[in-house]
């Protein structure tokens, strides 16, 4: 890609960059003279603003303010919801085969040059990512979709190639995008639009980029998803060496909102009487996870034909009892403390606290190493000299000589001081059971080649959830995801019950939310006594906002969902 910086053109922009605040009148804001809010970026300059290529954060989150969604999200239920006034689509139907969806677009909504916004430029989004030559992370998509089409200037029709619920989140990561003004497919990715992109549709309009400084855009007075006006000046992304200096500047003022702030330094924003501050359970991730089958001679769930295939059982880990007494002997309280400073919540399964999905009345497993120590004598891995400090030995195990030493290898990705706190406090923890833990901290694609290998015994990692979150989690936990060499079910997960649920979630007709959720909530009560992932807690999420931000009023994963009505106030 090229990677070339382009400057934009409007005359307005260096006042943007020059000037922090604007005054506000005392009760009415007029559109546009809101102030400008500035948010700090430590992610690096964004790779491109066209959002068919945006794949990194810092792409995205400028993308995302300059072209509108097309299907809109409840921002206070997380789900999809028709007729959103910041999205395109104003209804949508859905075949009774569940295979073909047509969505109906609204016919009021231009783009800055006064072009409607048309079927069209959905279509374009399609075809690109079809063409299978542009840079995009949705090429995936060929492999679910039959076919797009645009009947007339107001209708998408998409045809999927299998009825499923997570169909329409899937066609929610498409981008309305000015299909008059881009270029064929093929020249795309070094287009100067991607970083020069002077016809848009969102909140802002771009105003100019600084390589290396920010990135600055202009409040759109033509955005379709506010009629009565955008009340923002505009919005600067300031970059920031890290997260360190992007918090002492939210502190002093020279920014104004902060997204995910570093743990170690959330208690300082939480007393500080200039800064309003929401906390919420995040879409991010961590578990310990555990290898069912044999890790000297890994195999596919099912051969070619479907037919299931004996994988073996890992010597300590294909017992049941013996996982349930790990996760009996973790601390994961502790562990929240002093791995993310107290700003985690504890998750009773797989699911996540903010999913829509989670079951509520599921309560964690508790920490009792008297439990666990009973449930691994029962198992057969016993203290044979009544020394702590010597491991357990197999004398009766399921899948273990007599014997063998009850010690494994725990991985994790070096670099990450979470799970390096994590780990460290797994293996003091269950040294106390008489389990010795090899905690081994290394480079991330040495530990993805072990994961999909399947020759590990153990690993942490984590899991970052999309928004809106669909809960199906077949890929992880199904025969189907259980391949050598790449599939996301790497511990060899069986549990025959848990697939007809999800399958049943995943398809189910009409994809009712509350209908969904009970299977789901049967899933997670299956998985918690299964434990093929022993699931530790997500890292809580958190935005803040100096005082004189006025509209801030976030939701889970949605900060800026009302950043038309934000206004800042001088100093």
């Amino acid at each position: 890609m090229n990677r070339l910086f382009r400057y934009g053109v409007f005359a307005t922009a260096l006042a943007l960059i020059v000037a922090l605040v604007v005054p506000l009148a005392a009760q009415e804001v007029t559109p546009g003279e809101g102030g400008i809010i500035i948010e700090g970026n430590f992610g690096g300059d964004p790779a491109t603003f066209n959002p068919l290529l945006a794949s990194d954060t810092s792409s995205a989150r400028v993308a995302g303010f300059m072209f509108p969604a097309w299907i809109g999200v409840n921002p206070e239920t997380a789900v999809h919801e028709p007729g959103r006034p910041d999205a395109l689509v104003t209804d949508w139907t859905i075949s009774e085969d569940g295979l073909t969806y047509t969505f109906t677009l609204r016919d009021d909504w231009t783009w800055n040059d006064g072009t409607p916004m048309t079927s069209a430029d959905i279509l374009y989004s399609w075809e690109a990512i079809a063409s299978g030559v542009v840079e995009t992370s949705l090429s995936y998509q060929v492999d679910l979709i039959d076919s797009v089409t645009a009947p007339d200037a107001n209708t998408i029709v998409v045809t999927f190639k299998a009825a499923a619920c997570t169909n329409l989140t899937e066609a929610s990561y498409w981008s309305p995008v000015p299909s008059h003004v881009l270029p064929a497919f093929d020249e795309l990715n070094d287009a100067d639009f991607n970083l020069n992109p002077t016809v848009t549709g969102g909140v802002f309009n771009f105003g100019e980029f600084r390589a290396g400084e920010q990135v600055s855009l202009i409040a759109n007075q033509t955005y379709g998803g506010a009629p009565e006006g955008v009340l923002p000046t505009g919005y600067i992304y300031k970059v920031v060496p890290d997260q360190t200096v992007l918090i002492e500047q939210f502190i002093a003022g020279e920014t104004n909102v902060v997204d995910g702030p570093a743990v170690a330094r959330r208690a300082d924003l939480l007393a500080d009487t200039n800064v309003q501050a929401y906390q919420f359970p995040g879409n991010s991730w961590d578990y310990l996870a555990l290898n069912y089958a044999d890790p000297a001679n890994p195999q596919n769930a099912t051969d070619d034909a479907g037919n299931p295939i004996d994988q073996g059982h890992h010597p300590i880990f294909g017992d049941v009892r013996v996982r349930r007494a790990i996760a009996l002997g973790i601390d994961v309280e502790s562990m929240i403390e002093g791995a993310v400073f107290g700003f985690g919540t504890r998750m009773p399964s797989t699911t996540i606290p903010a999913s829509w999905a989670f079951d509520e009345d599921l309560a964690p497993i508790p920490f009792d190493t008297e439990a666990a120590a009973a449930l691994l004598d029962e198992a057969g891995w016993i203290d044979d000299d009544n020394d702590p400090s010597t491991p357990r030995v197999a004398q009766g195990a399921m899948y273990a000589a007599d014997g063998t030493p009850f010690q494994f290898t725990l991985y994790t990705n070096e670099g990450n001081s979470r799970r390096g706190a994590i780990g460290t406090i797994v293996q003091d923890q269950l040294r106390q059971l008489g389990i010795v833990v090899d905690f081994q901290a290394i480079d991330f694609n040495t530990l993805l080649d072990i994961m999909d290998a399947q020759t590990f015994d153990a690993f942490i990692l984590g899991w970052r959830n999309g928004y809106p979150d669909d809960p199906d989690q077949t890929s992880l936990f199904t025969p189907s995801g259980d391949i050598v060499g790449g599939g996301n079910n790497n511990t060899s997960y069986n549990n025959p019950r848990v697939t007809e649920l999800m399958e049943q979630a995943r398809t189910l007709p009409g994809c009712d939310p509350a209908a969904r959720a009970e299977l789901y909530h049967e899933i997670q009560a299956l998985m918690q006594e299964d434990l093929p992932y022993v699931p530790l807690f997500d890292t809580e999420g958190m935005y803040a906002a100096r005082t004189s931000v006025g509209g801030f009023s976030p939701f889970p994963s949605q900060l800026f969902w009302n950043v038309d009505r934000w206004t800042v106030a001088s100093s």
